[in-house]
């Protein structure tokens, strides 16, 4: 990506507990101390009266979920979905979102369209397709539909060991940054109960070892008890989704270290738009069963001192409700961490010590927001609040 030489002035600076008054220089795209030597052609903007936040993190985005129907998105020309998938990277960088973690989806030529600067883009870290059992959630037949199915553009059935240890060292190879599975029924699938876990032991346990040896990590769609005990028992280390988890759950899962990754944006979107945007009546029911429980699971997590971080899960036409995921994640923790979790949570989530602070080596990518999102949190989600988005150390026009 292209990057840039700027110093940002007078603004108050958030370092992960609090703001306080600082200039950020940021060269050639990394922050630096204040006594590096500037590049001859370096910005300068006044950010006095404003508030500067790092860049935000939206840890479970799918660029390739063009539509609300799963065979439109495993099996549309993956030209259209990829041309698609721009347009929704590009408006999640002017939101604000400097960095995505799609799990479900990606795939190298995107990725390489984003590295040779083709269009606007926040850092892409993608997954390929998450992996599902037959029948599970991301098989996208219904139960009367008979054709074959093996593999789409979001979504790939692997049965059995062997198998899934062969899908995963070609995610690898394939530049993949971790992997999905899915643990247990969604929202989205027509065949699977919710609450049911998807893969035997065995099978999970060779996917995390295949990621472990090759230095990275496995995220799995999990909502009930159930499913999340049985993922992070078997070293699954991101729990996506997480809805329907108690206290005790959220208690193992900070002994284990996994992180929830809360996609409350999701649930809320398809509660108010659905239907109007064509939504089955199958996957409406199964949203209503998770929908009001996603912000206790926050609460729960919170509370249980497990890491949580910050996904939207936004499909189709829904996409545009990004930042109300913020507005409903803070409702249920407060702005400070809502802000931690979109910022520094993510980030060591994702691996990259550069990403979710200000500090000296970090990525040149701010929000400078014209209100203190702490006492006027609205400046973080509404979109008729002014903000200045840098990215590499350039300023979006």
């Amino acid at each position: 990506m292209k990057t840039g030489s700027l110093t940002i002035t007078g603004a108050q600076v958030w370092d992960g507990s609090g703001f306080s008054p600082r200039d950020v220089r940021i060269v050639d795209g990394v922050v630096v101390d204040d006594d590096t030597a500037l590049a001859a052609e370096s910005e300068e903007v006044d950010g006095t009266g404003g508030w500067l936040i790092p860049g935000l993190i939206d840890a479970h985005f799918h660029a390739y979920a063009t539509s609300m129907d799963g065979f439109e998105n495993e099996r549309g020309p993956l030209s259209f979905a990829a041309i698609n998938g721009a347009k929704r990277l590009t408006a999640a960088l002017h939101r604000g979102f400097t960095t995505v973690r799609d799990v479900a989806g990606g795939d190298i030529g995107l990725a390489r369209a984003i590295d040779a600067d083709l269009f606007p883009s926040p850092r892409y870290h993608f997954t390929g397709p998450a992996l599902s059992q037959t029948g599970g959630h991301g098989d996208p037949r219904a139960a009367h539909v008979d054709v074959c199915f093996a593999h789409g553009h979001m979504c790939e059935i692997a049965d059995g060991v062997d198998a899934l240890r062969l899908a995963v060292r070609d995610r690898f190879r394939t530049g993949a940054h971790a992997i999905k599975v899915m643990a247990s029924g969604g929202v989205f699938s027509l065949t699977d109960p919710i609450r049911n876990p998807q893969y035997s032991s065995e099978e999970l346990c060779a996917v995390v070892d295949e990621a472990q040896r090759r230095g990275s990590y496995v995220a799995a769609h999990a909502y009930s008890v159930e499913a999340v005990r049985h993922a992070i028992e078997n070293g699954i280390r991101s729990i996506e989704h997480g809805n329907l988890i108690d206290r005790a759950t959220a208690g193992r899962m900070a002994e284990l270290g996994a992180f929830l990754v809360p996609t409350l944006a999701a649930y809320d979107a398809m509660d108010r738009r659905g239907a109007q945007i064509g939504l089955n009546a199958t996957s409406l029911a199964k949203n209503s069963e998770v929908l009001s429980k996603g912000q206790d699971a926050v609460r729960l997590a919170h509370e249980a001192g497990v890491r949580v971080g910050f996904g939207t899960d936004l499909m189709g036409d829904l996409e545009d409700d990004q930042l109300c995921g913020i507005r409903l994640q803070i409702e249920a923790s407060g702005a400070a961490a809502t802000l931690n979790s979109m910022t520094a949570v993510n980030g060591e989530l994702i691996g990259d010590l550069a990403l979710g602070h200000l500090g000296a080596g970090a990525y040149g990518d701010a929000v400078l927001l014209s209100a203190d999102p702490i006492s006027d949190p609205r400046v973080l989600w509404d979109p008729s609040a002014r903000r200045m988005v840098v990215h590499g150390g350039r300023v979006l026009g």
